[in-house]
């Protein structure tokens, strides 16, 4: 991979490390010389994520929940005292749901809300001092095209990656002269366990693999796209090919179109 050498000796921190995307992005990384820090709700799978990379001495497992905001400072200090700075945040953990929003409790509302939004950004403002006082430093946030469409049975859902988009984006102009970059990562369908892993309307598990999601790209091959962007210091990639990204050109151009073609479309 042309970019690897970009990464070597880069201390890397992932959320959602356990699997899908992060899983992907630990072993890569790991690979091309970098220093991790491992992190999500599953200890015992981020150990499994460890002992299948390289360089085992230079990976940090520090689980976390994204949810728990006073925890994250905390966690934030325990990953620089290992490795005294933090060159690069992946933002990739989260979660999603799978009912209309009117089948949908104000508490499944929030809890995607909290995970997926509050979440990155408080983790991001417990690290962003110890780059801003080293004028480096990239933040790299896994959105969905979610974050750009509108996509029924996710309005919690897509209402945290649209929102991510808000911050994050703002945050990059703020950022400027700090010398930190900022970038957004907009997958389409990537063959994870993220709609078996979904909320269902009344918070329980959703527990169904999406035909849409069983068909999308490999997380491996997703990874490195993202590898590929931050290497680059792209502000945004879109990542996949098909009609869901022909589909942010359309809403783009003819919103009224995209709308039309989103409700006869077979989504769930």
């Amino acid at each position: 991979m042309k970019s690897a050498g970009h990464f070597k000796d880069k201390v890397v921190w992932i959320t959602g490390a356990s699997s899908g995307i992060g899983e992907a992005l630990a072993t890569m990384l790991s690979k091309a010389g970098s220093k991790l820090v491992l992190s999500s709700n599953e200890p015992e799978r981020l150990e499994e994520v460890r002992e299948a990379c390289a360089n085992k001495v230079e990976i940090m497992v520090l689980p976390l929940d994204l949810a728990e905001w006073d925890a994250l400072a905390p966690k934030a200090e325990a990953a620089l005292g290992r490795f005294g700075r933090v060159d690069i945040l992946v933002n990739n953990g989260g979660i999603s749901h799978r009912s209309l929003a009117k089948d949908t409790s104000l508490e499944v509302d929030r809890r995607v809300m909290d995970i997926d939004y509050f979440g990155h950004m408080a983790l991001t403002k417990a690290v962003l001092p110890s780059m801003l006082e080293r004028k480096s430093g990239h933040i790299v946030v896994t959105t969905s095209l979610a974050g750009l469409l509108q996509v029924p049975y996710r309005t919690a859902y897509c209402a945290a990656k649209h929102a991510l988009h808000g911050f994050f984006d703002t945050l990059r102009v703020e950022l400027w002269d700090d010398n930190i970059k900022v970038t957004l990562v907009c997958p389409a369908q990537v063959r994870t366990n993220i709609s078996y892993q979904a909320l269902a309307g009344d918070g329980d598990k959703y527990g169904i693999m999406d035909p849409l999601i069983e068909a999308g790209m490999t997380p491996e091959a997703c990874a490195e796209a993202i590898m590929e962007a931050v290497a680059k210091g792209k502000h945004q990639v879109l990542v996949g090919t098909g009609k869901p990204i022909i589909g942010t050109y359309v809403k783009r151009l003819s919103p009224t179109l995209f709308t039309r073609l989103v409700r006869k479309a077979q989504v769930i």
